[in-house]
């Protein structure tokens, strides 16, 4: 009894696929980006949580996308990082360590398509509507919209993910660099077509309006861009829907990559390595685009490392 739970509960990861050679550089790399993930999304909430002046709708949202990118990152790296100098046939995974791993990865990747949402709702409230931005973008407006972003992604996946842990077990492999919603319920012998049909429905339902609300509402920032002749409303406007928009292609690239490298069977290694590149790529350098992008933010880092460098040269 104990050696079929045994096989029952625990499967087999496939994991980063390096070879003894690459083992050592590959975990240095991966180690080193995690850290500065870690380092420069945490730096960025802590510095707007203890500067007042940041105390600001725009600037609250970023701690959100920061926090999820930290989430993201952390969901993923860790577990890749301890398998490197595993080799592949003892990569073992409890099943519910599996199941954990993919709901966050999943939940991780539908909140920051939320968050990117409702953050180009806020520039579109403060550039066509700047008379009633600060009535409309109140503390408690900016908290509803962020429980909504992740309350609606928390739903979508506990749907998905319920759809798969239902189904019974015939397979033990894990083709994949991580655990996901595909590679559990693929699990089965069973009939997936629910899956594949809840699946494909809410990735739809989810890019689409993802897609289609940043593309309606940058539509409209820049209709009343070029209808206006105020030039600090454009450099404003230039300003902040720049980095924005850079977050959003850069996530969008990040999941489109791996959907397109999977249909062709010869590049599935590099569709599976692209899949670890949206729980990386977005989370180094979002922090870094909205921390050194932004006046307002760039400035306070500036500030805190000129206020460093003189303690220091004091204290000598």
């Amino acid at each position: 009894m104990e050696n079929q739970s045994f096989n029952a509960d625990m499967l087999l990861l496939e994991g980063l696929k390096v070879t003894p050679q690459s083992s050592f550089p590959a975990f240095i790399l991966l180690l080193l980006i995690y850290i500065f993930i870690m380092v420069s999304n945490i730096g960025l909430v802590v510095l707007i949580s203890l500067e007042r002046s940041l105390h600001q709708p725009m600037y609250l949202l970023f701690c959100n996308m920061s926090i999820n990118d930290v989430f993201g990152a952390t969901t993923i790296i860790p577990r890749l990082l301890s398998d490197i100098f595993i080799a592949s046939a003892d990569r073992y995974i409890h099943y519910i360590e599996c199941v954990i791993q993919a709901f966050c990865s999943h939940f991780h990747a539908g909140t920051s398509h939320t968050v990117l949402m409702i953050m180009a709702f806020d520039r579109y409230m403060a550039i066509c509507n700047p008379l009633q931005y600060a009535t409309i973008m109140t503390n408690r407006m900016v908290l509803r919209l962020t429980v909504s972003a992740w309350a609606a992604a928390f739903a979508s996946v506990a749907i998905l993910l319920g759809l798969t842990i239902r189904l019974s077990r015939c397979r033990r492999i894990i083709l994949n660099p991580f655990c996901d919603n595909a590679s559990l319920f693929k699990l089965s012998c069973q009939n997936i077509l629910w899956n594949h049909i809840y699946g494909l429905g809410s990735a739809v339902v989810i890019l689409g309006s993802s897609i289609g609300s940043v593309t309606l509402t940058y539509l409209r920032i820049a209709t009343v861009c070029v209808s206006s002749k105020s030039r600090a409303l454009n450099s404003r406007a230039l300003q902040t829907c720049a980095t924005h928009l850079a977050v959003y292609m850069i996530m969008l690239v990040s999941c489109f990559t791996p959907l397109v490298l999977h249909r062709y069977p010869q590049w599935s290694d590099h569709g599976k390595l692209a899949s670890i590149m949206f729980h990386v790529v977005p989370p180094a350098l979002n922090a870094a685009i909205y921390g050194l992008q932004i006046k307002e933010v760039r400035q306070r880092i500036f500030k805190m490392f000129y206020n460093n460098k003189v303690a220091l040269m004091d204290g000598k």
